[in-house]
């Protein structure tokens, strides 16, 4: 992992950089968000950091009903990252709404929009799920989980491009309007550009990705995983170059033309790993397992951003979106 450069002594003060986004119409003050699953809902990471300088927080995935999630070990760290199984563990839909919201409610009126992850085992699930949180008038957006590797059938969405085409298309329909869809892009795909399509044509409003890619480590004493669900999801450092290569590509082939933006994530933990997101096609930006790191990263990311676009010349986060120019292709803005 490369350290965080210094920012230059003569760099002019970041206020001088527009640094805000707008994904399909929800406006944020910066791209910085936590990923889901991370940071519970909300309260249990404002001892760590201030999160008013979020963009948005994204809360863990809300299920219809309660889940006890996986049994442990749910969590183990591997060179370049962590594995996790935790199984889409939550208070369910009515605890979330009566005691966990309320309080994201508070946060909201900090700064940060309200993103709500939600995930389901039916259409029937999602469909009822989503329309209530998004009723919601506190809740920004909701963050569709069709890709999560570590539950039974997490995956069968996500990987289908015609049942995520229709699930997205119901999902649509009956939220409230106001309240953006944003759809997680699993990397357990053959053609993740199939999938980002069918997403998009089904009404999709924003695209996220990746979500975690399926692994597994052994205990090579006991020889057994040393998961308890044998697999889990693996995040971190290891997989940035595979989430940059995938987003690149569902920019080019899907989200430039339909005018979809992207929310990157997946291994983000210095400002020069937010930049390439942004070049490659990201619009927003999301941070996970470097929070376990560093509670602070989403803020330091933030400042080291602003620093480099002063150094490019930019004067709004935006100019760099999907500035990325191939070899053999013209350059898009001048490299320093």
């Amino acid at each position: 992992m490369t350290p965080s450069s210094p920012t230059p002594a003569a760099t002019p003060p970041a206020a001088a950089v527009d640094l805000s986004i707008d994904l399909a119409g929800l406006k944020l003050a910066n791209p910085m968000m936590t990923a889901s699953g991370t940071c519970g809902y909300g309260y249990e990471y404002a001892d760590f950091t201030d999160l008013s300088r979020l963009g948005a927080f994204v809360t863990k995935s809300i299920t219809a009903e309660a889940r006890k999630g996986n049994e442990a070990y749910r969590i183990v760290e591997t060179r370049g990252g962590m594995l996790n199984a935790i199984g889409l563990a939550n208070v369910g839909l009515d605890a979330f709404l009566a005691d966990k919201l309320p309080q994201l409610r508070k946060l909201r009126a900090t700064g940060p929009r309200v993103i709500v992850n939600v995930a389901g085992h039916s259409t029937d699930d999602y469909v009822k799920t989503c329309a209530r949180v998004a009723a919601e008038p506190d809740v920004d957006a909701i963050e569709l989980n069709v890709s999560c590797p570590n539950v039974k059938d997490g995956l069968t969405f996500g990987t289908d491009p015609r049942l995520l085409r229709e699930l997205c298309r119901e999902v649509r329909t009956a939220m409230a309007k106001n309240v953006r869809l944003i759809v997680k892009l699993s990397p357990n795909v053959g053609d993740i550009v199939l999938t980002a399509r069918a997403a998009v044509e089904g009404g999709a409003d924003v695209l996220s990705m990746i979500n975690t890619y399926t692994a597994m480590t052994i205990d090579i004493h006991k020889r057994r995983p040393r998961l308890a669900n044998g697999t889990g999801g693996l995040s971190g450092p290891a997989i940035r170059p595979l989430a940059v290569y995938l987003l690149h590509r569902v920019y080019r082939h899907v989200a430039r033309e339909a005018k979809v933006p992207i929310i990157g994530m997946g291994g983000i933990q210095y400002w020069q790993d937010a930049a390439e997101f942004l070049l490659a096609g990201a619009s927003g930006l999301a941070v996970g397992t470097a929070l376990f790191v560093d509670p602070a990263t989403p803020v330091k990311i933030t400042e080291g951003l602003a620093a480099y676009l002063q150094k490019q010349g930019c004067k709004s986060l935006r100019e760099i979106v999907g500035t990325l120019a191939l070899h053999g292709e013209p350059p898009v803005t001048p490299y320093p």
